[in-house]
């Protein structure tokens, strides 16, 4: 299950953000935020003539220029605050991934069998180690023999640790991590600078962090609107001077500063860092803010049955043969045609063999050609030197196979096949050239609290499909069983990416979650794809997204926090226009009153002097900036709701309350500054 171990803010973090926000001033950094970069050059113009006054013909008091300048400076700092902050954090989480990063030795073996100690950064891909019980894993790769149980805490935080072995969907090992019992050997699968620990030190430091197209097309706005009001006041002072008043250059910066969004201006990069953080946070490695933007719009997922929904490690649990086949003979072609599978299903054929006491002829397989297991035919087996060919797999693919080797299909076959299925289970069929023998029944189990979690997605508004190899009637079982929406039995890995274009073709935002590489495609075809992190490197790459607890279920928190992000950024954004009401009431008077006494009526606050009215705005300006870094941190709380309940609640929250808390804030500063005046 997720952890949020790590705490928001520690007072190191703190002090480093305060001293970066300083650092930030630097015009050449300021300029890649505009609208913070028009405040920069209002407070150096005010600063300016707090020491002369008069350098732009203004007749403003040397103390209310000092003034203005000091608080658009703090208004700047605590916007560099709230981005340091942020990054900070990131910056912490990856100084504790560099202690694990260490220049470990290597036991790198030879292509003569031999085995010689290395650096592990001379590793390269495709290089062969062994790691010994006790010993830290030098690199990621592929187990390719032994098994072993593996530390990950150094990179997850869970302090159980996990079992990793040759074959199947969890053999994929992570550099760094320490093998607690027995031995491994290992296929390097990346060369230095390129580990999954590399590319999750850099990410979370936030060094290839990248605007989101919802962050490119809301900063556009925000530039729009701050070049309008930019070209409203630099046009003022023209219809002043008609009303036969003058507007001082320090009031038209207070003016201009109010009325631009600096509040969202200030802290829109802050949201978009704490965004990616709070993803890391559920130990959840996102590749980039736009997948996690994206799963905040994800309308349906799509899931891998096997590792995902079930625990995955299906174990022979009972041969049941077929025709006038017999026990012992259909167990004695199942176990052959396992001698040589190092999948915990085949592993688990023999065990069971043990178990019922059953004999093996072992001699028939002696120098046989192994057939590998392939998504395609979906079977495995082994052809014999006597000629004889063995195949075990899916019933319908062996069904095909001995059909086409031109044998007859048992009566009961299908029977039987339908009795495992609605129980729940998988049946293996077990045939020699033209003879079926019989069924391995093979059982998984749901992993509890699924129903609920995919319950949860449904008061979204997601979809959920499951994809499964299985036949109907066991992936009927296991869906029903599960509480998901709709699955695809039979599931090929082709399947996985049609139904997936399908649903992109309606316009859809799609997410998958997976571990095998069978799933790598879908994976990389999918708008969001969550890769489970004990799964194979090849999913690991082609996914966007990395479950470094492996818990598929996560995709729910994934989606909570993309629609957290969403509704923080255009929760303050619209806080942040709304301001600029009280705002334009506060100042607009304070500018006009002397020469259109009429504007008086404006004046609803009843603020004490059109001097105290613009710094009180400006006060409130840059106070409301630090008030909303826990907010822009720690995001919107969000609830499964509809999107016209969850639009109405936040018009009411934020939009009617960034109309009420200016208006009452700013009177509050009046009534203190006033005192000074």
């Amino acid at each position: 299950m997720m952890s949020t171990k790590r705490s928001m803010i520690t007072s190191n973090i703190a002090l480093q953000a305060a001293k970066e926000s300083v650092i930030k001033l630097d015009p050449r950094a300021m300029i890649r935020n505009p609208i913070m970069f028009v405040v920069e050059v209002g407070f150096l113009i005010t600063l300016l003539l707090s020491f002369v006054p008069d350098a732009f013909g203004g007749a403003m008091p040397r103390w209310f220029n000092l003034t203005v300048a000091l608080i658009l400076l703090f208004t700047l700092l605590f916007a560099n605050f709230a981005e340091a902050l942020a990054e900070g954090r990131g910056k912490a989480q990856a100084d504790s991934l560099k202690q694990t990063k260490k220049d470990v030795p290597a036991r790198k073996i030879a292509a003569d069998g031999s085995a010689q100690m290395i650096a592990a950064n001379e590793l390269r891909r495709g290089d062969i180690v062994q790691v010994l019980q006790g010993e830290l894993i030098p690199g990621d790769g592929e187990v390719i023999a032994g098994l072993a149980t593996v530390d990950e805490s150094a990179i997850t935080g869970e302090s159980a640790p996990v079992i990793k072995e040759a074959g199947g969907d969890f053999a994929s090992v992570t550099g760094g991590t320490r093998v607690v019992s027995d031995e491994i050997t290992v296929r390097i699968e990346s060369d230095p600078g390129e580990s999954f620990l590399d590319r999750m030190i850099a990410l979370v430091e936030g060094a290839q962090r990248q605007k989101t197209p919802n962050e490119i097309a809301l900063n556009t706005v925000l530039m729009s609107l701050t070049l309008v009001f930019l070209i409203v006041v630099v046009t003022l002072p023209f219809f002043a001077n008609y009303l036969g008043m003058t507007l001082e250059i320090p009031m038209l910066i207070a003016l201009l500063v109010c009325l631009i969004p600096t509040t969202i201006g200030g802290l829109l990069s802050a949201i978009g860092i704490a965004g990616m953080d709070r993803v890391t946070q559920f130990n959840v490695l996102a590749m980039s803010g736009k997948a996690v933007e994206a799963a905040g719009d994800i309308n349906t997922i799509i899931l891998d049955k096997t590792g995902t929904i079930t625990f995955g490690n299906r174990m022979a649990s009972e041969f049941l043969p077929v025709g006038s086949h017999r026990l012992a003979e259909l167990a004695n072609w199942a176990a052959i045609s396992s001698l040589h599978d190092e999948t915990p299903e085949g592993r688990s054929v023999l065990e069971l063999m043990k178990r019922l006491e059953l004999p093996v002829e072992a001699a028939l397989a002696v120098d046989s050609e192994w057939i590998e297991f392939k998504a395609q035919t979906r079977m495995s087996g082994a052809d014999l030197v006597n000629g004889q060919k063995v195949r075990k797999g899916a019933v319908d693919a062996i069904k095909r196979w001995v059909l086409e080797q031109g044998g007859i299909l048992p009566a009961d076959l299908d029977e039987k096949s339908d009795q495992i299925a609605l129980a729940g289970g998988t049946p293996l069929a077990v045939a020699v050239d033209r003879e079926l023998y019989g069924l391995i029944y093979l059982k998984d189990t749901v992993k509890p609290g699924m129903r609920e979690r995919f319950q949860q997605l449904r008061e979204m508004g997601i979809k959920t499909i499951m994809c499964t190899g299985d036949n109907p009637l066991t992936a009927a079982t296991i869906a029903r069983e599960a509480g998901v929406d709709d699955y695809i039995a039979e599931s090929r890995p082709e399947d996985k990416i049609a139904v997936i274009r399908r649903e992109q073709a309606e316009g859809k935002l799609v997410a998958m979650t997976g571990d095998g590489t069978n799933d790598a495609p879908a994976l990389a075809q999918a708008d969001v794809g969550l890769a489970m992190s004990s799964g194979t490197i090849a999913a690991k790459e082609a996914a966007n997204m990395i479950d470094l607890d492996s818990n598929p279920t996560k995709i729910i928190e994934v989606v909570s926090i993309g629609k957290q992000l969403l509704m923080t950024r255009g929760a303050l954004t619209t806080f942040s226009i709304a301001n600029d009401i009280a705002k334009y009431f506060a100042i607009i008077p304070a500018l006009f009153v002397l020469a259109i006494p009429q504007l008086d009526a404006l004046n609803i606050m009843r603020l004490s002097s059109p001097t105290s009215a613009i710094l009180s705005a400006l006060l409130f300006n840059a106070v409301i900036i630090p008030l909303l870094i826990p907010l822009a941190m720690r995001g919107v709380t969000y609830k499964p709701l509809s999107s016209t309940a969850l639009l109405r609640r936040n018009l009411l929250l934020f939009g009617l309350g960034g109309v009420v808390v200016p208006f009452l804030g700013i009177k509050l500063i009046d009534m203190f500054v006033s005192i000074f005046l």
